[in-house]
């Protein structure tokens, strides 16, 4: 993703005062502390905890909203409500009816040898989590590892991203309002503990970022062997197969590519496209944009680019890609002028090749390279070449080529005939591979991530183990050897 960057020793706060340097040391230590207090809260206490989240969360929506509003400078309110607040208040309700059941112990099966005893797995809260939030969504981003780990019973720490502020100080006011600081506490961008923050050492950590800087945090928590998870995005590819109507695939890909103006670690990166289909994808994801979006520039549905310097790295990714023969086409249906606007129209990318600047990294804005192909087999094989993407979408209804595609790729997560909601679907994990991030969360995978799974034996009084204790060579060696080892 390139939405996030750990800035080292850049130091303010949301109100322009330097914190403390011991702040981060000293709450740190206190979560530690209460941890070994309370190191196995009950359900009731997790279920309280996330209910207090939940109608903070409520409660807040509309200083929510106004403040994710300011750091964008316009950020659609129903993509806030829907990206943002609605899947993490769904997101807790999922979990707290769900807790009891992860927390239950499961019962495994103990060999005939190992007889008399009973085996079973706990489920245990790691301890102190840290969650390194990017700008892009900054609410749900904060609040989805939040609620995996206080339902797996841990104490937090969330580092807000610089780019947002606004957010950041709404967010760290509401978690102060229904939290002490030893259960969970949000640091601000601004503060000037980045480096210190990622250094920690963590029970766990998780960041949502780009892949350059997912490589810096996990040399970070390597020195103290800090467990992570890391969700780092990468180029999700939409293939058009050469049978699925092409109004269906446009359609929702365009939502996909549109939505928060394509600042999204899932959106559709790229569509390969069968190369006699190309205009037509061109002509009607352009008819689907218009309908959605008749002006962009002044319409306050429509997202702007996070910053300026956002937008000219966007700026010089399609005059790269003109300069070395690309094809442009710009979607601006209210003919509008975006030359002093943090807004851009979307962009569709024609004839591109591998050393256009675009089709190297996660353009992560509103930029769609089209790439031609002439067989199902050589999409797959374009995909394959590459770093496993967080996403992949298949358009078809072709079961057969469905089930090709499925079993012939690697990604984080897959849609059939649709982009981007599986990341809102509870019971589905979340998560990368490879370049696009490691381990995942949501649904009962989060638990498992926030959670130390003990492997736990019992034996009663009798001691069967003692008859293979030495001397060895008597005969039941010999018994057990000849009948197990076969």
């Amino acid at each position: 993703m390139q939405q996030s960057v750990i800035h080292i020793n850049r130091a303010q706060n949301e109100s322009s005062s330097v914190e403390p340097d011991n702040t981060l040391d000293r709450i740190f230590k206190a979560q530690q502390s209460a941890f070994h207090r309370n190191s196995m809260p009950s359900a009731l206490e997790r279920i309280d905890n996330l209910n207090r989240l939940k109608e903070a969360l409520i409660r807040n929506q509309e200083n929510i909203i106004s403040a994710i509003n300011q750091d964008f400078s316009c950020r659609s309110r129903d993509e806030t409500l829907l990206a943002e607040i609605f899947p993490s208040v769904e997101g807790i309700r999922y979990a707290v009816r769900r807790i009891r059941k992860w927390m239950k112990p499961s019962r495994r099966h103990v060999g005939i040898l190992f007889q008399p005893a009973r085996a079973k797995v706990m489920y245990q809260p790691v301890g102190v989590v840290g969650v390194i939030v990017p700008w892009n969504y900054p609410l749900y981003l904060a609040a989805g590892p939040l609620i995996g780990a206080l339902s797996a019973g841990n104490r937090v720490m969330i580092r807000m991203s610089r780019n947002t502020p606004n957010i950041a100080k709404v967010f760290k006011g509401m978690i102060q309002e229904i939290f002490h600081e030893d259960l969970v506490a949000v640091f601000t961008g601004e503060d000037g503990q980045g480096s210190d923050f990622s250094n920690k050492p963590w029970d766990h950590l998780v960041f949502t970022g780009s892949t350059a800087t997912g490589r810096h945090i996990m040399r970070a928590a390597s020195n103290n062997l800090t467990p992570v998870t890391l969700e780092l995005g990468g180029k999700s590819p939409a293939i058009i197969s050469t049978t699925v109507p092409m109004e269906d695939a446009a359609e929702r890909i365009a939502f996909g590519k549109q939505f928060n103006v394509g600042q999204t670690c899932v959106a559709p990166d790229y569509v390969l496209c069968p190369e006699n289909r190309v205009e037509s994808f061109v002509e009607i994801f352009s008819k689907c944009v218009s309908s959605m979006y008749s002006t962009m520039e002044k319409n306050p549905h429509y997202t702007s680019i996070i910053n300026p310097r956002e937008r000219e790295r966007l700026t010089a990714l399609i005059e790269d890609a003109q300069n070395k023969g690309a094809r442009v086409v710009q979607i601006n249906p209210g003919s509008e002028s975006f030359a002093q606007s943090q807004k851009m129209p979307i962009h569709i990318l024609l004839n591109v090749t591998e050393e256009m600047d675009v089709m190297k990294n996660e353009i992560f804005g509103p930029l769609l390279p089209v790439v031609s192909y002439n067989t199902l087999k050589d999409a797959v094989a374009y995909v394959n070449q590459r770093p496993r993407p967080l996403a992949l979408y298949f358009f078809d209804y072709d079961e057969a080529n469905i089930d090709y595609v499925l079993t012939q790729t690697h990604s984080g997560g897959v849609v059939i005939n649709d982009t981007m909601i599986h990341v809102a679907i509870d019971d589905l994990p979340f998560g990368g591979i490879g370049e696009s991030g490691m381990g995942q969360y949501h649904s009962r995978e989060g638990f498992l991530t926030f959670s130390k799974a003990k492997g736990v034996l019992i034996k009663p009084k009798f001691n069967s183990g003692k008859f293979i204790y030495p001397p060895y060579g008597k005969l039941i060696h010999k018994i057990i050897y000849k009948l197990f080892l076969r």
